[in-house]
This record gives structure tokens, C-alpha cells and sequence, in this order.
């Protein structure tokens, strides 16, 4: 029942937008979101905001793509705009050093309309670095956006004065969860002012996510939105393809494609990706990769070059699949099947964004089927099965798991020749846009 409710929402607000005009921010929030080209909320701004403002701690359950950075830091900027305040404000913690940068240089773009300054708080740097971020925490930086176990470094130093510490944001809490931050969350918490406002944005509603939220939150303001499911812009399909056949089939599917300017690919393992960087690198393929091989620096320069279009290929793992806002991302291919489904969900993310559309491909080999099923049946979704191109050969057979039947055709055969490779108007890239899209008029930054 929720669900149909949920959609019936989604399709009104689609129809009727509420402008960030009518949901009460002050005028200097607003000059920044202009300044940017936003004008209309999406749906969990819309829902957020205004309980925010009233000082609601807020459970969201919202994924990549929905614009849920912004639900939660407009309306904290906005209490900054227009609320005396001293020393750290807010605190925003997230999994990763990317999702950390990323978010705090959204936070920079509008407080250079108010009185207020952030820092980002991350591991990775030199000593010079983390002077930097002492020096920003001891005289009480407005915003201060960290990774759990670097900001406790900070404090377990003691020279972090929380006392004035309003808002205590977790975006991305699942991750967090995930790569084992549930005590330290529970730490930095302790170091906090116990009357607060706590914002808790996570991807999935698992038992452990509730259990941390419910530990934390007062009578929150609950918000659910579009949990699990790929952007309605992204072409799903898949290849069923032998390890040995994977590297063949990617060759096929990026080249002489020009008009496919960004593509992201996604491997489980570091070693892999390094493996097929220097593959492709060896074929002249415009090509970098994000690896914690790399120092911070680099990272940052290969990002940016992606960002750019200097840069046409990024090969990452999973740190890549959440917290990174690039925009006009043509294709995503999952070089193989993520463990967890809910990675699908945030790498097929990385495409499709800000009202576009995009193209994403998943090589699935016979070990990987049963994940790519349980993938399936968290989206609701068949994804199309594609055959393989001339030359590769068979790939392995579609088998059904758990007594679950396929339609048939769904199988990766080409026999007949009836199946062709790509659909044009689908595959080829030349629906990157929609047709007739102007600016983009709703702030989806993530």
C-alpha cells in the first residue's frame, strides 16, 4: 500500500513542483540556489526541508540520485543564515574521504552567501593535512564533514570543543554500517550535546539500520523514497560471459562509440582494476582509474579530469559507486556482479542523474547468476539478457534459482540471428539527454 501511495506522490510532484521559494529558507539560501540554476525541490527536499527547519530529527530512506545532500544541508545553513551560533555547528558523517570532499565542496558553493565556513575531516593525507584540519577544528568551524575514524582521531586528541554541536547528520549510514563504523558512531555521539538534532539518510531499511537509528533519533520525521530501484532513465542489460570473454566484450561495446564521452566501469577487486586499466591503457584507450593505491592528490586530479571530459574511461571499485556526483554519465558497465545488490543500485546510479538518461551494463558469469537474480528481485525488474556479439562465442546458460522461471528468450543465445547486438535507439548512447532538456532545474546533487 505504501509503495502505490509512493508513486501516485512521485507522479503528482512530478506534474506539480514545489519551487525551493515555498519551502520557508531565507532569502540568502535561496539567492545561492539561483545563483546555481535550481528552482524546483525534489521530492525528498520537498519532505525534508520544512520538518528540518522546525528542528525534527529525520529518518530518510532515499538513494543515489534523489538530492538528499541538499535536503539536509539547506535547511541547516539556513538555521546558520539566520540563527546566531559559535564554534562547530553541524557535523556531517560519511563513509568516504570522496563522499566527504564532495559533500563539503556543495556546502562552500552556498555558504559564500551567509556567515558560515566548513572543513572536511578525512585519513589519507600527509602531516601537513592533518594540521590543516586541527587548525580548522580547534577554532570551531561551522560545518565540519568527516569520516568516522578520522574525526575520532581528532577528538580522542582533545582538543575538539563540541559543546555548541546543533546538528549531527549520517548520510550514507548503510555504508557506514557496512565497513564496520557502528562503534564509532556510537563514540561520537557520546561526544556530543545530548539535546540535538539528528539526521539519519541511509540507502535500505536493514535490521542494523533501524537499530542504529533508533538509538540515536527523537520521535523522528520518517521519509521513504524510491529505496532500491534503479533512475527510471537507466536501459538496464546484461551479458551472460565467461571471465575469459569479458575483457573481449568490453573491447566491443566501448569502441568506435564517440558519442559515449563519459564511462564509468566498476570491478569487486583492486586487483582488477588495475589489471584492466593497463589492459585498455595498452590499447590507447583514454583510460585512468581510482584505486586507495593512489594518494589523495591523485585521486582528486583523475576525478577532476573525468569530470572535465579530458578523461573518457574511470575504472574504480565500489568507493566510486557512492558520494561521487559527476554528471552526464553515458555508461555504466559492472565489469562483473557486486556482492551486495544494493551496490547495483548506487553503481547503475552513477548514470541516469538530474533528469538524463543513460545506458547500464552488467557481465554476469555462471558463479555470478544467483546474485544477479537476487539483484533482479530487489529491483523488481528482468533485466534484459543480451547476446553476446559475433566471435566471443557462448557464454554460460541462464539457470534458474530458488524455483524461479524464467521467460523464455531471456537465455544468452543468438542462434537464428533473430537478436541483434544493440538496439540503436536504446544502446548506442544518443539518448544521453532527453530530447528538448533545458537546464536543470531540480538541485539532485547527491
Amino acid at each position: 500500500m505504501f509503495s502505490f501511495l509512493a508513486l501516485i506522490y512521485l507522479s503528482l510532484n512530478h506534474i506539480f513542483k514545489m519551487k525551493f521559494s515555498e519551502l520557508g529558507l531565507d532569502d540568502q539560501i535561496l539567492e545561492a540556489i539561483g545563483y546555481m540554476g535550481f528552482e524546483d525541490a525534489t521530492p525528498i527536499q520537498e519532505q525534508c526541508i520544512p520538518q528540518i527547519i522546525k528542528g525534527k530529527d529525520v529518518l530518510a530512506f532515499a538513494q543515489t540520485g534523489t538530492g538528499k545532500t541538499a535536503a539536509f544541508i539547506l535547511p541547516v545553513l539556513h538555521k546558520l543564515a539566520t540563527q546566531q551560533h559559535e564554534g562547530i555547528n553541524t557535523i556531517v558523517l560519511v563513509p568516504t574521504r570522496e563522499l566527504a570532499i564532495q559533500i563539503e565542496r556543495q556546502i562552500q558553493g552556498f555558504v559564500y552567501f551567509i556567515e558560515a565556513d566548513s572543513c572536511c575531516i578525512y585519513g589519507g593525507g600527509d602531516g601537513a593535512s592533518f594540521d590543516q584540519q586541527k587548525f580548522a577544528l580547534k577554532r570551531g568551524t561551522s560545518v565540519v564533514v568527516a569520516t568516522p575514524g578520522k574525526l575520532i582521531s581528532h577528538l580522542n586528541l582533545g582538543y575538539v570543543n563540541t559543546d555548541n554541536v546543533k546538528h549531527f547528520i549520517l548520510d550514507e549510514a548503510d555504508r557506514m554500517l557496512d565497513m564496520g563504523f557502528y562503534e564509532d558512531i556510537a563514540k561520537i555521539n557520546n561526544y556530543l550535546p545530548k539535546k540535538k538534532q539528528t539526521l539519519f539518510f541511509s540507502a535500505t531499511m536493514a535490521p542494523k539500520i533501524k537499530q542504529l537509528a533508533g538509538s540515536l533519533l527523537q520521535d523522528p520525521f520518517q521519509v521513504s523514497l524510491a529505496i532500491s530501484k534503479p533512475a527510471a532513465g537507466v536501459t538496464q542489460g546484461a551479458f551472460l560471459a565467461h571471465d575469459g570473454q569479458k575483457e573481449k566484450l568490453l573491447e566491443h561495446i566501448i569502441a568506435d562509440k564517440e558519442k559515449l564521452e563519459s564511462i564509468i566501469i566498476f570491478c569487486s577487486k583492486k586487483q582488477q582494476v588495475n589489471n584492466l586499466h593497463r589492459s585498455l591503457k595498452n590499447k590507447k584507450h583514454n583510460v585512468a582509474y581510482i584505486s586507495s593505491d593512489l594518494d589523495q592528490d591523485t585521486r582528486e586530479q583523475v576525478l577532476q579530469s573525468f569530470r572535465s571530459k579530458n578523461i573518457r574511461i574511470l575504472i574504480g571499485t565500489d568507493v566510486i559507486s557512492r558520494g561521487i556526483d559527476i554528471k552526464d554519465i553515458n555508461m555504466v558497465i559492472n565489469y562483473d556482479v557486486p556482492d551486495d545488490a544494493e551496490d547495483y543500485v548506487h553503481r547503475v546510479g552513477r548514470t541516469a542523474r538530474a533528469s538524463t538518461t543513460g545506458i547500464a551494463y552488467t557481465f554476469i558469469n555462471e558463479a555470478d547468476i544467483q546474485k544477479f537474480q537476487r539483484i533482479e528481485k530487489l529491483i523488481e525488474t528482468d533485466v534484459e539478457k543480451l547476446p553476446l556479439p559475433d566471435g566471443l562465442g557462448d557464454g554460460p546458460e541462464w539457470k534458474s534459482f530458488g524455483g524461479k522461471n524464467f521467460q523464455k528468450g531471456q537465455g544468452n543465445s543468438n542462434r537464428g540471428g533473430k537478436k541483434k547486438f544493440f538496439n540503436k535507439r536504446k544502446f548506442d548512447g544518443s539518448g544521453s539527454k532527453p530530447s528538448g532538456s533545458g537546464k536543470n532545474t531540480s538541485h539532485r546533487n547527491n
